[in-house]
């Protein structure tokens, strides 16, 4: 009998929130284990659980936030985007309040506007935001032209 193998499902969430500074910005974590490197905060779903029941706990894990689903923004299936195994993943865009703090995976936390964003990404995250950020520009063209 043959085995069949399938990718693993997987939530990410790009958590919109205002600084200390009155800027919004986005939450990323500093990843506690490998791959090693800052990424969006998500996981795997888990069995009998939504991807936005797992977008939710995901974020609540990882950044001790509950947060508001605002959008589902693309689903990203490239074979290559998980160096631990073949994961498609469903990214959310949610907001949240109140002062992210570290936890589960996470080894460090931070809330950065997109021109902060200079360092690298795990993950195939740098493409994710990229497409999040021209996203939002064009919804903000939108809304001007109205």
């Amino acid at each position: 009998m043959e085995k069949y193998k399938n990718p693993i499902p997987t939530a990410d969430i790009i958590i919109e929130i205002f600084r200390d500074d009155g800027k919004q910005g986005i939450i990323l974590i500093e990843r506690k284990n490998p791959p090693y490197g800052w990424a969006m905060p998500g996981g795997f779903v888990d069995y009998g659980e939504t991807l936005e029941q797992a977008a939710v706990r995901e974020a609540r894990e990882e950044t001790s936030l509950d947060i508001r689903l605002k959008h589902q923004m693309h689903t990203y299936s490239d074979p290559s985007r998980d160096p631990r195994k073949h994961t498609i993943s469903t990214v959310f865009i949610a907001s949240a309040e109140g002062k992210p703090t570290a936890q589960d995976d996470a080894k460090t936390i931070g809330i950065f506007t997109e021109d902060e964003i200079t360092f690298p990404l795990t993950f195939d995250h740098r493409q994710i935001l990229d497409d999040y950020f021209q996203f939002k520009k064009n919804h903000r063209d939108i809304e001007e032209k109205n």
